[in-house]
């Protein structure tokens, strides 16, 4: 059995609380998630509290999946892909700390989803939408 070759990462951020401690993170920037494709189908992966939620989507290779969430009021950012060697240093297993490790970014000051928006688009980008 041989793994995917994602060929492509983007990273989705929430602004929904329905803990009460996220509610001390930045609105917009509360939970994230990733998207990957091969160029032929897509993956949902989606670190909740309680489980995470992992789905194939049945949509057409040239569906928009990025632009869709972008279309419902939602920040997405791209996500370089890598495939460090060794173990990731150790983390509080959150949602960041399991998209950083789908996506292999091994930055241990990124702890939060609005700090891992800022390492993904180089701090430059305000919030643009934000979210109550």
């Amino acid at each position: 059995m041989t793994a995917t070759p994602w060929t492509a990462a983007w990273v989705v951020y929430r602004g929904e609380a329905p803990l009460w401690w996220l509610r001390l993170l930045k609105p917009g920037f509360r939970h994230c998630l990733a998207l990957l494709t091969d160029g032929r189908r897509w993956v949902a992966v989606d670190p909740l509290a309680g489980f995470t939620d992992v789905a194939v989507l049945e949509l057409p290779a040239e569906f928009d999946l990025p632009g869709w969430y972008r279309a419902q009021g939602l920040t997405v950012d791209a996500a370089p892909l890598r495939r460090p060697a060794g173990p990731a240093p150790w983390g509080p297993f959150t949602c960041v700390e399991a998209v950083k490790r789908l996506i292999g970014l091994r930055d241990r000051r990124v702890l939060t989803p609005w700090q891992l928006h800022r390492h993904l688009t180089g701090g430059n980008r305000e919030c643009p939408h934000p979210q109550p």
